[in-house]
Parts: C-alpha cells; sequence; structure tokens
C-alpha cells in the first residue's frame, strides 16, 4: 500500500485510469462485435455501414494507447476480408 501521499495520488490516478481505458475498450469490443454479428448475419450492406463506423474508433483507440497499432490493424484487417468475402 502506498505509504506517501505522491504514491497515494498515483495510486488514486492509476485506479481512475484503468476504469477509464476499461470503459473505453468494452466501448470498442462492442462496435468490433456489431460487425461481426452483421458479418455473421452474411448482410453485406450492414457489414460494410457498421465497418464503416467502427474503423475511425478503432483508429482512435490507438491514438490513446488503449490498443496497439499492430493489433488495431490487424483486426481492420481481418474485418475487411471477411466483408469482402460476403460479396463474392
Amino acid at each position: 500500500m502506498a505509504n506517501s501521499p505522491q504514491a497515494k495520488k498515483r495510486a488514486r490516478q492509476a485506479e481512475k485510469s484503468r476504469q477509464h481505458n476499461a470503459s473505453l475498450r468494452s466501448m470498442v469490443r462492442t462496435y468490433i462485435k456489431k460487425v461481426r454479428a452483421q458479418i455473421e448475419a452474411g448482410d453485406h450492406a450492414a457489414a460494410t455501414t457498421a465497418y464503416q463506423t467502427a474503423q475511425p474508433i478503432i483508429d482512435k483507440m490507438v491514438t490513446k494507447n488503449i490498443f496497439a497499432k499492430s493489433k488495431a490493424a490487424r483486426i481492420k484487417s481481418r474485418m475487411s476480408a471477411q466483408i469482402k468475402a460476403l460479396n463474392s
């Protein structure tokens, strides 16, 4: 447990940051699940729309250090490939 005042403050800040980051991570996962649900349903138009909504949010999480750049690229690439496969 933190003893000094500065360590106590850092512990408070870290907990607040952890909760905020968890909230953002949960939000992004929800958008990703929406895209995957449309892919599972086989609806190309709805999947494309959901993907276009999710893509900038995923990119924003990279700038906020919620996701690594490579993880975001991997997620977007896989979803894009699955959506393209629906069309053919």
